[in-house]
C-alpha cells in the first residue's frame, strides 16, 4: 500500500498553500484534501498538482509498503 512519507498539508502550507487559498484558487479538489487528510492515496491528477506546488517527485511524497497481511493485489 501506498503510504505518504511527509505531512503533505503542512509541506503545502510552509509553501504558502493553506487550504483555503487551495479551495479558493481551486488547485486541488475538496475530496483530494480529504483523502491527504485520512493518509489515503490520491489519483494521479492531484499528485501532479502537489508536486508542482513543491517542485518536488511523488516518490518524495509517497512510498510502497507491505500491508500487514502481505496482499500486494487488493483482489488476491
Amino acid at each position: 500500500m501506498l503510504i505518504y512519507k511527509i505531512d503533505v498539508l503542512e509541506k503545502l502550507k510552509e509553501a504558502g498553500y493553506n487550504t483555503a487559498r487551495i479551495r479558493k484558487e481551486k488547485l486541488l479538489n475538496e475530496s483530494a484534501l480529504q483523502y491527504i487528510r485520512e493518509g489515503k492515496p490520491i489519483g494521479p491528477k492531484p499528485l501532479d498538482g502537489i508536486c508542482r506546488l513543491l517542485e518536488c517527485q511523488p516518490g518524495d511524497l509517497l512510498e510502497y509498503v507491505k500491508d500487514d497481511e502481505g496482499r500486494q493485489f487488493e483482489n488476491e
